[in-house]
């Protein structure tokens, strides 16, 4: 069944069926309705193949991402869904944030070749590789890192950080550690919520003390619960703890009920990322909830600009965020999840 077929049943010329079939605009919608009967009738599939050819594309991005972080595995979800609405396909790679596997993803021209171009968080490659990777092929990268020469999109983590440590002072506590210190070779979300943890305290008149911003090797829940046993063992423990992500917030907490306090009576503990998962945990946590939709739409959208042929200056792009405030600080369920 060719597009010939379709254009003698609906009585229109071969170039009307070719931009009905490839949604371009100027077709009126009356015009557009008897095309969408006609393709409907004859049950005429486009030969996805054949076009990309013609176009110099595939019609494949590539989604490079540490999934064992569920916050990423979230995200790509909505990356998938905004490609196929504009006709791509995604195929993911997964990292586990190694400069090995980053390495490996990146650097294989014949990876560049296959696909039209690629959505990156990089966690583990130093700044001077991915410089020499910027440029093989249109990029946008997530999250941490911002290399030279590449669009990024990310949200304003020293803000909602320090959000999320006025809120807990807010509150009345007086003794609020933060879990998550780290350092990565090029990596910089620890240090900008860091800086907003910081000023979060500073803006509430509270101090800050070197024993309560503890370091991590990983931000997954086993770090969380061991950071928070190390705060507990300190002369003065804490009175509420900011985890950088939700992951470390829920270790934290699972270490804090194994010692018999009350969460948040006794410690009120806040994470970061809005993981469906802190819904369901007890209690339900406070955090802050990134716009994850609205990164994959931001990300997908440029991506596809720069394959379109867009030649301007790369850009930073911000995504919202929101502080949820839940039953992990205030014993109050929040009235409002999505």
């Amino acid at each position: 069944m060719t597009q010939r077929d379709v254009a003698r049943r609906a009585g229109v010329s071969v170039r009307t069926v070719s931009n009905v079939v490839n949604n371009f605009a100027y077709v009126s919608e009356e015009t557009r309705a008897v095309v969408q009967q006609a393709l409907e009738e004859l049950d005429y599939r486009p030969n996805v193949a054949a076009r990309s050819l013609n176009r110099g594309r595939s019609n494949l991005l590539a989604l490079v991402l540490p999934l064992d972080v569920p916050y990423f595995t979230e995200l790509a979800a909505h990356v998938v869904d905004r490609a196929e609405e504009r006709g791509y396909t995604v195929l993911i790679d997964r990292t586990e944030g190694t400069a090995e596997r980053e390495r490996r993803i990146l650097m294989r021209r014949d990876r560049s070749a296959l696909f039209d171009g690629f959505i990156f968080s990089p966690l583990g490659l130093p700044a001077d590789e991915l410089r020499n990777w910027a440029g093989r092929c249109p990029a946008v990268t997530l999250g941490e890192i911002q290399v030279e020469g590449v669009d990024h999109v990310a949200i304003d983590d020293t803000a909602a950080a320090r959000a999320a440590t006025a809120h807990l002072a807010s509150l009345g506590r007086t003794r609020i550690a933060a879990i998550g210190v780290v350092e990565r070779p090029s990596g910089n979300t620890a240090a900008h919520r860091s800086a907003g943890y910081r000023q979060g305290l500073e803006e509430a008149g509270l101090p800050f003390r070197p024993e309560l911003a503890v370091p991590v090797r990983r931000y997954q829940r086993e770090d969380g619960r061991r950071a928070m046993e190390r705060l507990l063992d300190l002369p003065e423990p804490p009175d509420a703890v900011f985890c950088y992500n939700d992951l470390l917030a829920l270790g934290a907490m699972k270490g804090a009920l194994s010692r018999g306090l009350r969460v948040p009576q006794d410690v009120a503990i806040a994470g970061f990322d809005g993981l469906e998962e802190g819904r369901y945990a007890t209690p339900a946590l406070t955090t802050i909830v990134s716009d994850k939709q609205r990164i994959a739409e931001l990300a997908v959208d440029r991506l596809l600009e720069r394959i379109e042929g867009d030649q301007s200056e790369p850009v930073q792009l911000e995504a919202p965020w929101r502080l949820l405030v839940d039953e992990s600080t205030t014993g109050v369920q929040a009235e409002v999840r999505e």
